[in-house]
């Protein structure tokens, strides 16, 4: 899931008849656009309507409209941020709790039915007709202002709105309050499109507080889950690795002293087993205590942390990490892990000959990473499998998490985290 929060409206620091005029400029460019754009759309709607039925045809054109109105919505909310610093949240794009083909079909069902999205999309058509008024207007002012000189003229009748005469002597007047009127319906236009954009594409105090409420009790469950997930791993890893061993150590140990006097030599030699079986444990525990927390990882960094990951790999690891700072550490810790599980899939069960790891640290303090391998592919999140612990683990620091391991491969990871979780 994405967090998204937004702030109340701001002021912008332009000074107010700046903020106006940028305001109908833009409508005016709105209104010049507007009709190409919705047309476009809705011829974009009736042939994937028209097609739907025609192999399939029209679900592309459908899907690709959904991309189209979250791409306008997207400009409008960033448009609206912009002229009024209104703090709000970008648009982004929804997402599913489900992996593969399933999973993009789900998100692009949950896209359709968006509600910011829409909210958004509606603003911007009311812009489109809030300019196309400014237009008028905009010719209305100059017509007025051009009969105002008509008593410098020869004619002794002018033509007026819709076909209309006026005396030339009356002229100066009507052209002297047909400017102000269009002058105040341009500026009304403007301010009046300020109020429904900031009541429209800026959420309402209750839908904001429910949005949080939402994401902080899924980032409490996803940490839930975490942490019951990982203490299942910390058991069955001591159970069934290093607590065999120890006893095994215990054991051989046993059979030496009693063999000690009688066959020295023997003796020796279980000594000497031990000894290899209790360095291997402790390897294990060390591996085990990497798993629990880097110290390398709060020492040197998220860059550090997986160069030393990458060179403990079974299999070769081409590493990219490009960061130009520090994020918080429990996002750091987050991408660690998913990388480090993801890493360790490819090695046990992907039967992959390589993998390949990107990390960025996006505009807008997101770390971003995704993890690739040649292998077979067919990778599903199992209810206490590893994938699972990655979903979990990247949900509770408030980020996304997207599998695409198609059957034959190859299978790709991608993980999103916000720095500030």
């Amino acid at each position: 899931m994405t967090t998204q929060t937004a702030t109340p409206p701001q002021e912008n620091p332009a000074r107010p008849p700046l903020r106006i005029l940028l305001t109908i400029l833009e409508l005016a460019g709105l209104g010049v656009l507007g009709a190409a754009i919705f047309g476009g759309l809705s011829g974009l709607f009736g042939a994937g309507l028209g097609l739907l039925f025609v192999f399939g045809i029209g679900i592309f054109l459908l899907i690709g409209l959904v991309y189209a109105l979250f791409g306008l919505g997207w400009f409008e909310v960033a448009r609206i941020d912009a002229l009024y610093r209104a703090g709000i949240a970008p648009l982004r794009l929804r997402s599913s709790a489900r992996t593969g083909f399933a999973g993009w079909l789900a998100s692009i069902g949950r896209q359709s039915i968006d509600g910011r999205m829409w909210r958004a999309v509606a603003n911007f058509a009311l812009a489109c007709i809030g300019g196309a008024v400014v237009l008028r207007l905009f010719w209305s002012l100059v017509w007025s202002a051009f009969i105002s000189f008509a008593p410098f003229t020869s004619e002794e009748t002018v033509i007026g709105p819709f076909g209309s005469t006026i005396e030339t002597g009356w002229a100066p007047l009507i052209g002297i309050l047909g400017v102000l009127a269009s002058a105040a319906g341009i500026v009304g236009i403007a301010l009046l499109h300020r109020v429904l954009a900031l009541a429209i594409v800026v959420p309402s105090r209750e839908a904001e507080l429910t949005e949080k409420v939402r994401a902080t009790t899924a980032q409490r469950e996803g940490a839930v889950r975490a942490a019951d997930l990982e203490r299942t791993r910390i058991e069955r890893d001591l159970h069934d690795g290093v607590q065999p061993r120890l006893v095994s150590v215990g054991m051989t140990l046993g059979l030496a002293q009693q063999k000690i006097d009688d066959d020295p030599a023997a003796a020796k030699d279980l000594i000497a087993e031990a000894h290899t079986s209790t360095k291997a444990a402790i390897t294990e525990l060390r591996q085990l205590a990497r798993g629990i927390h880097a110290s390398v990882l709060d020492d040197r960094g998220l860059d550090a942390a997986l160069s030393a990951l990458a060179g403990r790999s079974h299999i070769p690891v081409s590493l990219d990490v490009r960061m130009d700072g520090r994020c918080s550490r429990d996002a750091e810790a987050a991408v660690y892990f998913a990388i480090a599980e993801s890493l360790t899939n490819a090695a046990k069960h992907s039967r992959a000959s390589e993998a390949r790891v990107i990390v960025r640290l996006r505009e807008g303090s997101t770390l971003w990473a995704r993890v690739e391998d040649n292998g077979m592919g067919g990778a599903q999140v199992q209810p206490g499998g590893g994938l699972d612990g990655i979903a979990n683990r990247i949900l509770a620091a408030g980020g996304t998490f997207r599998l695409d391991s198609p059957q034959g491969g190859p299978t790709s990871l991608e993980v999103n985290v916000p720095c500030a979780s």
